[in-house]
């Protein structure tokens, strides 16, 4: 389809979820994530106060910089990496075609 896109997630137990993920909704990729029923918590509720979304982008994406609401949310969160970013920030569109990402761990 026109408005749809491919997104890999992989899991905390390292299995790989191909996910179709609609462009034209304004969706985000926490959003894309719950509706698959993958353990994203997404708390806050998208406004990256909580970091329940937190994952590892793998590929190279063009993704805007981080806003400073979500620097500050990785700065106190566990785990994080070079390449970490909140999935309530990722804005889905068609230029993340062919984006992989992995669930970040658990801070329990």
């Amino acid at each position: 389809m026109e408005n749809t896109i491919q997104i890999t997630v992989i899991d905390r137990e390292n299995v790989e979820h191909v996910l179709d993920a609609p462009t034209d909704m304004g969706l985000n990729l926490m959003e894309l994530c719950k509706s698959y029923e993958l353990p994203v918590k997404g708390t806050c509720g998208g406004m990256a106060l909580c970091a329940s979304c937190h994952v590892y982008v793998l590929t190279d994406q063009d993704l805007p910089e981080p806003s400073e609401d979500e620097h500050n949310m990785l700065d106190s969160a566990f785990f994080v990496q070079a390449n970490s970013r909140l999935g309530c920030q990722i804005k889905l569109h068609q230029e993340l075609d062919g984006m992989v990402v992995k669930l970040a761990e658990e801070s329990e």
